[in-house]
Order: C-alpha cells, then structure tokens, then sequence
C-alpha cells in the first residue's frame, strides 16, 4: 500500500513490536485498522477509480452483501444479526436501501480493502505461477451462522420463524470426541438448493477456483449425508444422518466445472457411498501417516504400502499433532513399536520427522503434503489447530532463517531420490 501511494512510507517505519513466534491478532488488527482508515482516506483523493468500479461490478454478486454486512454488525456494537432491527434482519428492500445510503461511507471502506486484498492476493497468484507453484485453498462444509451468507440467503438453510438456526451441524463420536463434536453451523435445504441447480454452491466454487488452483474440501462426506443436530443440543450425540442428492449434485458441478481442482477432506466417519463417489469422479482423498502406527498396520488404509495413486498423503495435516507431537504426546508404545518395525530401525524423536517424509515420498500417491512443522521437525508446541477449540489455534509463525541451507539440501535430494522433481 505504500508503494502504491496509498500509505505514506512514515505511517509504516515504526510498528508497534509484535510477538515473533505467533500472532496476536488483536494487537495486529489495531495496529492495522488505522493504516487501514489512512489508506482509505488517501485512496478517496484519487482520481483514477476504475480498477476499483471494476472489482466492485464483477464482484457484486458477494462484496455488495458482505460490506453491508460488515458495516451492520460494527454499528449494532457486534450483535449477530437476528438481533438486528427486524426490518434489517428480514432484509426489507427499504431499509437496506436506507442503511446503504446512511452508511455509504463505511460500506465503501469495506468494499475499499476487499479490493486492495484481492489486487494482492492476484499479484501473489501470478508470480507463484511463474516460478512453477500451485496455491491449494480450504473450503469449508459449513458457513457461520453469524455471517453474511446466511443473512442474505436464509432460505438454504434450515432456520426457524425468527431466523434462527433449528438444526445445527456436527459428527457423531468418533476418534476426536466421545460425545460427538458439536459444530454448530446452521445445515443446509439441500431440497430448495436442488430446485435452484446449486446455484449458491456453485458460485461459491466459481469464486474458490478463481482464488486458488486446487480446493481442499473440508468435511466432505456432507455431500453424502451429514449429521444434523437439534439445535437445543449441548452435544452431537442425538443427531441424525441425513442424505443429500449427490447424484444430482455432482452432475450439476460437472456440468459448470468439466475439471473439478479439488482433494476430499475425508478422514472421519466413511461409507461405501463416499468411496464411490470419490472413485466414479476420480477425486482424490487424504492419507495422513501418522494414523498409519495402530492396530492392523498391515490392512491400514493409512499405511504407506496401502495408499493408493489417487491420494494426497501427509505426514500430518493442520488438524493434527506435528509428527514430533504425536509420537511424544500421543503415540502408545505399540505405536511407537509398530512405527521402528516397518522402517526397519529405531530413531531419535530429532529424526522423527525425516523419517516420516522419507515414507510419504516413497508411497505412490500422487501428491505429497508436508506442514512446514514436520519439515522443521518441530514438537506440540507448534501445533497449528485442535478441532473443538476455540482459542489458541492459528496463531504459530514461521520465522526468517528457520529454513536452512541444510534443510533445503534435504528437502532437494528427498524429492529427486522418489522423483517427485
């Protein structure tokens, strides 16, 4: 911002001094929001605004919504939105049409920084195009419920009279959870959306696809059935699956997409269905390792020897322990044991990690992923998330000089040796 005269060089020289091993968010949003507000009012002063009317139309369909959105729940001291004025929350065309104009100019400060946002996040694209690097995004299952999506479209979701959620998402217990994790998403009228050809998910894919080159679906058995909760519900244990039209679906996407960039998030509760979904469209599926060392290595679907070609295999991914967490967190000791038996030789917990990518390299799967923790060799410590959590997660930072030379040897040879160069 800057170098585009949007900042002045003395705005930025002096930064308050933030944490160097993780993000405290709080103390950057700040810190930013007031570079933020300078920016805005720089960028107001200039005469050339066409980049700008142009982001603005072709983005529309969303950014019209979310900045409103965005500036209603500042104004309404960040109450969710079924407590706004009913006028509001039902979203009268009169009363948006009157908050539009009364907040013009907060809206358009949105509208402002989502442009600058993606001007940067295409410039990133581009030059990771150039140097031979694919972007991989995430997209989630769900929405929040307090979010701009299910106010301006309350009718896929399952709301009641007052528009709050009546039945909320979740997973039965399984390895993560004995009662259940409770998600607490509102889910989706899979029934209006099949009347209206999946139009709201297929936007949201169109615009994914066009952020990045390959899209990580999380959740993915959803699009099989899914577990819906009464909302009343402390925990997911009294849910209920639900089926969804796949068939249907599927074909629709296909109809949009003839190439569908993306990996199915599909570690939890599996069925014969989703296996066939995934086989008849040819999507690839996760395998990471460290669920490899239990009972049955032999007939583990996670073990090196039984993953297939069509996968993505990891030593571990955001959701889990770093490979060194895991083995002295976690593992049991018949782990641990079945893990030295298939490599063939006991190793330090230093050289855990090198191991571990040494067996996702080898394996035939198509595309191998290591969290920049494993390829550091980094302990609990520098876990990235724990599912059910909500504070302390997204917060590690990878630091300047922590990738050395000898790292980058490794790396080199590992790749060349397996022939994934």
């Amino acid at each position: 911002m800057a170098r585009e005269g949007l900042l002045a060089e003395a705005d930025i020289e002096s930064p308050p001094s933030f944490p160097k091993g993780q993000v405290e968010y709080d103390a950057v949003r700040d810190y930013k929001n007031k570079l933020f507000h300078l920016g805005y009012e720089r960028f107001k002063m200039e005469q050339d605004s066409a980049g700008y009317e142009r982001f603005c139309s072709d983005n529309a369909c969303w950014l019209d919504d979310f900045a409103l959105f965005v500036v209603l729940k500042a104004h309404y001291d960040s109450k969710p939105w079924n407590k706004w004025p009913k006028e509001l929350r039902d979203r009268e065309s009169d009363a948006l049409q009157m908050v539009r104009k009364q907040l013009y100019d907060s809206i358009e400060r949105e509208k402002f920084l989502q442009y600058i946002f993606f001007e940067q996040w295409f410039s990133l694209k581009k030059y990771c195009h150039r140097h031979g690097i694919q972007i991989i995004g995430d997209l989630p299952m769900y929405v929040a419920y307090d979010s701009a999506d299910v106010w301006a479209n309350p009718e896929i979701f399952k709301l009641d009279g007052g528009k709050t959620p009546s039945f909320v998402s979740g997973v039965p217990p399984d390895r993560f959870s004995k009662t259940g994790q409770l998600w607490g998403n509102p889910v989706y009228r899979w029934d209006v959306l099949r009347e209206r050809g999946y139009d709201w998910w297929v936007r949201r894919l169109e615009h994914s696809f066009q952020c990045y080159d390959v899209v990580r679906i999380d959740h993915f058995i959803a699009f099989i059935a899914y577990w819906e909760v009464p909302a009343r519900e402390k925990t997911a244990l009294n849910g209920t699956w639900l089926e969804v039209p796949t068939e249907d679906f599927f074909r629709t996407l296909f109809k949009k997409f003839p190439s569908l960039p993306v990996i199915a998030e599909d570690l939890g509760e599996k069925t014969p269905k989703v296996a066939q979904i995934m086989q008849k469209y040819d999507i690839p599926g996760m395998r990471p390792l460290i669920f490899a060392f239990g009972d049955s290595l032999s007939g583990n679907d996670y073990a090196p020897h039984n993953i297939p070609q069509n996968s993505v295999v990891y030593t571990a991914t955001h959701d889990l322990n770093t490979v060194r967490g895991w083995f002295e967190k976690e593992a049991t000791s018949e782990a641990k044991e079945s893990f030295f038996r298939y490599v063939g030789r006991r190793t330090s917990v230093t050289q855990l990690h090198k191991e571990f990518i040494r067996l996702a390299m080898m394996t035939v799967a198509n595309t191998v992923i290591v969290p920049m923790q494993d390829i550091l060799g980094l302990s609990e410590k520098a876990r990235m998330n724990r599912p059910g959590t909500t504070y302390g997660n997204w917060q590690w930072r990878l630091l300047p000089g922590q990738i050395t030379p000898a790292i980058t040897r490794y790396l080199l040879e590992v790749t060349e040796l397996y022939g994934r160069g």
